[in-house]
């Protein structure tokens, strides 16, 4: 049996374009207007006035009991950060924004790490490895080709940039719900994957880091995910739809 995948209709398609349009518009303002001295609560506030007048909704607010408009992860924090009024952004962080927007019935989803000053040599290796990682994915993501061609892309550039992949969170289908058939790995496993078709609509999300693969959930607020080892963490997001030729990235902007 072949592995599941969605292949989305043309009108489907045409709402979900508008959808993660506004929402890489929402990440990009929101990286724009970040500073330090927010607290992470602030930011998240300011993400749901910023999705609010798209006409939007958050599509991680309240999913699967989540609190947040957006997963805001700080340094050694991977993915699924929520916004804390006790939590200062400082200015040598770096700040992974997750936003998802629902709208009109689809859904838009991206990520972006970014930082504040010049960071160190490492950070660089770690944010330059991360984007690269999601653009080799991208070019695997070829009609006819594999989920398991973007899982090597993504992994062949991380092992370039002697950086820990995060196993136990992947990148996903996405389009009408937030999560869709199939997975996307960010490393090789024993199978191919879903065959790549016109109409599909994939999130390519390598989460990448500075030392192990390990993570753990964070006991007190039961969402945040962190490194193992406390070394620092990025992750980069976007949305493309699989077409006869090249893949076509749904939330591109020009800051990624």
């Amino acid at each position: 049996m072949a592995p599941a995948r969605i292949i989305h209709s043309p009108e489907e398609i045409a709402r979900i374009r508008r959808a993660a349009l506004i929402t890489a518009s929402v990440r990009d303002d929101l990286a724009a207007l970040a500073r330090p001295g927010m607290t992470t609560f602030e930011l998240d506030r300011l993400a749901g006035e910023l999705i609010a007048r798209t006409g939007g909704t958050s599509a991680f607010k309240n999913y699967y009991g989540f609190p947040g408009n957006l997963c805001i992860s700080l340094n050694d924090e991977v993915i699924h950060g929520i916004g804390r009024d006790d939590v200062v952004i400082k200015e040598q962080d770096i700040v992974s924004i997750d936003i998802g927007v629902k709208f009109d019935n689809a859904i838009g989803d991206t990520a972006l790490t970014f930082s504040f000053v010049e960071q160190p040599d490492d950070v660089k290796r770690l944010l330059q490895g991360t984007r690269e990682a999601l653009m080799e994915g991208i070019a695997a993501a070829r009609c006819g080709a594999f989920v398991h061609d973007i899982s090597a892309a993504v992994e062949k550039c991380a092992k370039r940039h002697k950086l820990g992949i995060v196993r136990e969170y992947v990148g996903h289908g996405c389009g009408i719900q937030l999560h869709e058939p199939p997975q996307v790995p960010n490393y090789t496993g024993s199978g191919r994957g879903a065959r790549l078709e016109p109409g599909m609509v994939l999130c390519v999300e390598p989460m990448l880091t500075l030392g192990s693969e390990s993570v753990k959930v964070d006991r007190s607020d039961k969402w945040t995910v962190r490194t193992r080892d406390g070394k620092w963490s990025a992750h980069y997001e976007h949305m493309i739809l699989i077409t006869d030729k090249e893949p076509e990235i749904l939330t591109w902007q020009k800051t990624m």
